[in-house]
């Protein structure tokens, strides 16, 4: 499904080089977990596949579902199933839930050669895919967003995700400002949302999110590539004992 080699990038307005030769390969239905300290590169490939400004592709490649990826803009992306839930998701005032997410919607059907939904239809495909997630019916209602709590931001980050059902989805620290009752909520609706046919990529600080979203992989990213992947067991060695002990063993400078 999504298959990155050799993958260079730097910030756009200074060129400071961020992934320095990354590879990944995830396959269909698959859910990968790359951790790594500050400054590491995580965010800014979530951000690379994305397709957010502010990033250079210097060197490498990105196949997403058979098709390059890089070539695509990031509306592209979205309409061809890469869905990023953000680590601080942007308030759009002005702009209503069910406004936002009935174009979202209906763009992505288009382009996949669908008709439509009608207003009954998404209106239960709302109702339906909030309850994934404990959303306050309320909420619906207001802008996107705009005064929701951290919490509720990313229960809506994930009720956004069920709504537009992505073959690819990466979690960008979705865990981030979470109590541990908003977790176990949140990763119950990803959980919920694992098909045979669609992916995760979970990008997170700490080992307690990947007690909740089991994954397959985990992945370890330090200065700008992958040194070391393994199963979850990987994530608690991180957590017992850090990232200096990877780096003395891969070599990689602090």
């Amino acid at each position: 499904m999504l298959d990155i080699k050799n993958l260079h990038a730097s910030i756009e307005e200074d060129g400071t080089p961020i992934l320095k030769g990354l590879n990944l390969s995830v396959k269909p239905g698959e859910v990968h977990a790359i951790m790594g300290p500050n400054g590491s590169g995580k965010s800014t490939l979530a951000s690379v596949l994305a397709g957010r400004d502010g990033y250079e592709v210097t060197e490498g490649s990105v196949s997403f579902e058979g098709h390059d990826l890089l070539e695509m803009e990031a509306d592209e992306r979205a309409r061809e199933g890469l869905f990023l839930a953000f680590q601080y998701p942007v308030e759009l005032p002005g702009v209503s839930m069910s406004n936002f997410l009935k174009h979202a919607v209906n763009s992505t059907r288009e382009h996949q050669g669908k008709d439509p939904l009608s207003a009954t239809d998404f209106l239960a495909l709302m109702r339906e895919n909030a309850a994934l997630v404990d959303l306050d019916p309320a909420l619906k209602a207001r802008s996107v967003n705009e005064g929701f709590s951290g919490g509720e931001k990313k229960r809506n980050e994930i009720f956004q995700l069920a709504m537009l059902s992505p073959r690819l989805a990466i979690l960008d620290e979705t865990d981030s400002g979470l109590d541990i009752d908003a977790l176990r909520v949140v990763s119950a609706g990803v959980n919920k949302l694992r098909q045979p046919d669609r992916s995760f990529v979970v990008i997170t600080h700490y080992q307690r999110l990947l007690e909740y979203i089991v994954p397959d992989v985990v992945h370890v990213l330090l200065d700008g590539r992958i040194v070391q992947s393994g199963g979850k067991e990987l994530a608690i060695d991180l957590e017992e004992k850090g990232y200096d002990w990877l780096r003395e063993e891969t070599g990689v400078p602090a």
